[in-house]
């Protein structure tokens, strides 16, 4: 093989395999748990993007590492077969490529001490932008890292753009050797890879006429630029370099500014093409938009479209548990009396409204409890950033009903942990009640009627 002739095998990286499934091509050439993956066609494979792009042949030749020796498998793939490697990992050379900026509202930068070490990693790896939709800058790749974006077109990238002045965004990420945004951004559109941006604003530093630049030029390059999602910075309280959060007044001259944009871009594109975020309606304390205002845009992770959401699901649930309601009893459905709804400060007030159209129709007394950051910060309003001390501590002081309902972010973990490492199961032993998840009513229907399949019972391990 002419893989073990130019290059040596014993360099390599290897993706290590935790599983292989039944009926695939992997399967059935015999490839186990615990096999590590060096190369495909005589490509080394760095990541699963490796994988996938090399994988794709109908006539395939797997260099293996097992127990210290090399095999080579061949294989010969049918239509639509899959590979049906699992990895331990996305990425074999490294785990997450690191970033080599130190913005000021970083958020790593403003964690509190003493939390697990993965939360001190600064990630700005474009695999994992192009892989599972994180936002990175572009100011660590190499020229092999270009090359590979033109070669498998991976597409689409989501891009931390901030501001597109060059010389401000090299004081805004404290880098002075940030390359000019703009001239990447052109190279990826002459490759034909789509982009989503964001710019996260910072009162004072890249608002006004920043924003307006930073829009007008993204706008230039549509179609490869598809969307701008507008963010609020986030900054807790051990944010040590003077920047602020917005005010309501600054929120809604945001919303002021950016949404008579979209009709222009609508005509223009098709879409809106500029979306501000859920929180700024939340600070200014303003109705979020209707469902077309975001132009079927998957940029939930952004922060983009989560209210309309769960507002929007909930007119559905209504339907749902009505239905249920008029086929059996009350009686025979509901297992508890009362509710208590855990909640970010940020969510609770839209959470009441729709809490109490949810205790009216279920029959059952509902509270909401806004649980305010403590470790991090009164000016943390999310929910997925809530501390399952804060969680504990807090429902003692105010009390609580006979299930309690956790938002099912807070514990969007491997492990299901929250921040601080407290597991739904820690809180439910510690108040002795029983702890649901739930992303939405119809989950706290769910678990209200004993369909939950992500409840926690005191006393369990």
């Amino acid at each position: 093989m002419s893989l073990f002739l130019e290059l040596d095998p014993t360099t390599f990286a290897g993706g290590q395999i935790t599983g292989i499934t039944p009926g695939s091509v992997a399967d059935e050439i015999g490839l186990q748990a615990g096999d590590e993956l060096l190369a495909i066609n005589d490509n080394q494979v760095e990541d699963i993007i490796d994988v996938q792009f090399y994988g794709a042949e109908e006539t395939l030749e797997l260099l293996i590492r097992r127990d210290g020796d090399y095999l080579l498998f061949e294989a010969e793939r049918d239509y639509n077969q899959e590979l049906g490697i699992a990895f331990a990992h996305p990425t074999f050379d490294t785990d997450i490529r690191r970033c080599a900026n130190l913005c000021e509202f970083c958020f790593v930068l403003q964690m509190a001490p003493q939390f697990r070490r993965t939360l001190y990693i600064k990630d700005d790896d474009y695999r994992y932008s192009f892989l599972f939709g994180h936002f990175v800058t572009l100011t660590n790749l190499s020229d092999h890292d270009w090359q590979r974006i033109a070669m498998m077109k991976l597409s689409p990238l989501y891009i931390s753009v901030h501001v597109t002045d060059w010389a401000l965004r090299r004081k805004f990420l404290r880098n002075a050797n940030a390359p000019d945004i703009m001239e990447q951004l052109r190279w990826l559109a002459e490759q034909s890879i789509k982009i989503h941006t964001q710019l996260v604003i910072v009162p004072g530093f890249n608002d006004g006429r920043f924003l307006q630049q930073s829009i007008v030029e993204l706008a230039e390059l549509w179609p490869a630029v598809q969307s701008i999602s507008v963010v609020p910075v986030g900054l807790t309280k051990h944010h040590k370099y003077g920047m602020r959060p917005h005010t309501p007044e600054e929120a809604a001259a945001v919303l002021d500014f950016v949404e008579p944009l979209q009709p222009a871009h609508l005509k223009q594109f098709g879409v809106r093409f500029v979306y501000p975020t859920d929180e700024w309606y939340m600070v200014a304390g303003r109705e979020v938009p209707l469902r077309d205002a975001y132009d079927g845009q998957q940029l939930h992770e952004n922060g983009l479209g989560l209210v309309r959401r769960f507002l929007d699901e909930w007119e559905d649930e209504k339907v749902e548990i009505q239905n249920e309601k008029s086929k059996r009893k009350q009686s025979s459905i509901i297992n508890h009396q009362s509710i208590t709804l855990v909640t970010g400060t940020m969510f609770a007030p839209v959470l009441r409204e729709k809490a109490a159209e949810f205790a009216q129709l279920a029959g059952v007394e509902t509270a909401v409890l806004p649980i305010i950051n403590e470790r991090l910060g009164a000016t943390i309003s999310a929910a997925g950033l809530l501390m399952g001390a804060d969680i504990l501590a807090q429902l003692n002081a105010n009390g609580f009903s006979d299930l309690i309902i956790l938002p099912r972010v807070t514990f969007d973990h491997p492990d299901l942990v929250s921040l601080d490492d407290l597991a739904p199961q820690d809180i439910a032993n510690q108040l002795d009640r029983p702890v649901a998840l739930a992303d939405t009513l119809g989950d706290v229907w769910d678990a209200l009627t004993g369909q939950s399949q992500i409840l926690f019972t005191p006393g369990a391990l």
